[in-house]
């Protein structure tokens, strides 16, 4: 990955989450969600937090 990709990223997850961790908690809160979604097991809140980190890393890949 390019250094200005690696710098758009990284400062992406700082400006989004804080920290690579906590974006990293969330991400392994989704993959939790996908093993286990039935209606009513998270809220639509929750589920729409994870896809929105899933989006913004393609994003930043894709950038």
């Amino acid at each position: 990955m390019e250094n200005r990709q690696t710098e758009t990223i990284i400062g992406w997850i700082e400006d989004t989450y804080g920290s690579p961790e906590e974006l990293a908690k969330i991400l392994d809160y989704g993959i939790e969600m996908l093993f286990y979604l039935e209606e009513g097991s998270f809220e639509q809140k929750e589920v729409q937090n994870v896809v929105a980190a899933l989006r913004g890393i393609v994003v930043g890949l894709r950038g």
